[in-house]
């Protein structure tokens, strides 16, 4: 599976995706218009490990809701994740049995030598 999760309104993830030269067979999901699924979302869990991997403490959301001054399970992690596409960090590169999650200058390195060897 290559699947890269973005988010259509996020320059950061417009720069990454041209940054990234994906090939033709990548196929590119705007998580704001077609939602995660709970099997992607626990498919995107096996490869980084826990859902918290996945999780975005940036957004407005997390900060609204006033989540910093709690201990969230990782099933509370996974309800927030399913509930509002702005708690997923990004962007989300699945590329086989690899993932690269969020936007970190030696994330997207990685990605780019996996891809483009």
């Amino acid at each position: 599976m290559k699947v890269f999760y973005y988010l259509n309104s996020c320059d950061t993830c417009q720069r990454i995706l041209t940054s990234l030269q994906l090939p033709i067979e990548v196929e590119r999901r705007e998580i704001k218009s077609l939602a995660l699924t709970a099997e992607e979302l626990d498919a995107m869990q096996v490869l980084s490990g826990t859902y918290e991997a996945l999780f975005s403490k940036r957004s407005r959301l997390y900060q609204q809701r006033g989540l910093k001054n709690l201990t969230l399970s990782e099933n509370e992690i996974k309800d927030l994740l399913l509930e509002h596409y702005t708690f997923l960090k990004r962007p989300v590169l699945i590329w086989e049995e690899y993932i690269f999650v969020g936007n970190s200058k030696n994330t997207i390195d990685a990605a780019y030598e996996l891809i483009h060897g």
